[in-house]
């Protein structure tokens, strides 16, 4: 029986088609006709500032295209991600809330599990995380947290919030955080706490490692070698884990004709069925590089999925 894929509207970055300003409602009101048009979940990802370095390797040709490590205008939007997909759970019943490239290290552990696990009991367990280190050392500069200690600031932050997640109270003495015996509450919908994805550019240890010990996703940046794949495989299968058992994301490849037009859908989608018999079962597809109309999202949303279930 052949599985149809699960597909993940993108809503950060589509300003080609909303300002992010007073018409900012209409990226919520996005995600209601995703769901109505049978989307599996919605993604937002963040960044709190922008410096001068977002833009340091010249910005992307075309606006529709997704913002990479130093390809955008600093004066890009980026409207707060958790605080969308609140209001985005308030209008929809079943769609998941991932909530990518949360940049943990720029915030205290017990304050961002405060507003994950709250996020995550009020959408009734439709959370899931993607909790990254970033790129920018001008961001991490002007919240003055120190940029070379952001992976072991995640880590720390990992461990805390298993920590949070079970019985009340907590304490924990690290590296560089310290509390003891507060009591969180509530907790998350779930007992274990929000979903959990990993992802970024090549598979380095310290991915690996947190994809072993916490992950229930993987989203790479770009496609995985196949030994990159055995290597998460392997790692998994070392600590009793199958990594057939993680949602595997994958993504869909837009070919712009020129920096003024939109790709072409149909060529974009033709990647799928490859990705799928490597395992991924999720697809991300972002709007704006497809469409301009902002009130065409739900008739496009269709459109993908009539298209997906048609290739499988």
């Amino acid at each position: 029986m052949t599985t149809v894929p699960r597909m993940q509207l993108v809503l950060s970055e589509n300003w080609t088609m909303t300002g992010g300003r007073a018409d900012l409602p209409a990226v919520v009101r996005w995600a209601r006709e995703a769901e109505d048009a049978g989307f599996d979940s919605v993604m937002i990802s963040e960044h709190i500032v922008l410096g001068p370095d977002a833009g340091v390797k010249g910005v992307m040709g075309n606006p529709r295209d997704y913002a990479l490590p130093g390809n955008q205008d600093p004066y890009t939007p980026w409207p707060n991600s958790l605080l969308l997909l609140g209001a985005v759970a308030a209008v929809t019943e079943r769609i998941g809330l991932a909530a990518s490239a949360v940049i943990a290290p720029l915030r205290h552990p017990l304050l961002l599990a405060r507003e994950l696990g709250t996020l995550d009991l009020l959408s009734e367990g439709r959370l899931t995380v993607l909790p990254n280190v970033s790129w920018s050392r001008d961001e991490y500069a002007a919240l003055g947290v120190p940029f070379a200690r952001r992976g072991r600031l995640l880590d720390e932050h990992l461990e805390i919030w298993a920590k949070l997640w079970g019985p009340s109270p907590a304490s924990h003495k690290g590296e560089h955080y310290a509390f003891e015996d507060v009591y969180f509450e509530p907790k998350a919908y779930r007992p274990d706490g929000p979903r959990l994805c990993f992802g970024g550019a090549g598979m380095h240890d310290a991915m690996v490692r947190r994809i072993v010990l916490y992950g229930h996703a993987f989203n790479p940046l770009g496609r995985p070698t196949p030994e990159e794949m055995r290597k998460l495989a392997d790692a998994m299968s070392a600590a009793g884990r199958d990594v057939a058992d993680l949602e595997m994301i994958g993504g869909t490849r837009a070919v712009f004709p020129d920096d003024t037009s939109c790709a072409d859908l149909g060529q974009a989608l033709a990647c799928v069925p490859e990705q799928m018999a490597q395992g991924f079962t999720t697809f991300c597809v972002k709007p704006s590089q497809f469409i301009d109309d902002p009130d065409g999202v739900g008739d496009f949303c269709r459109e993908v999925v009539r298209r997906v279930s048609a290739l499988v």
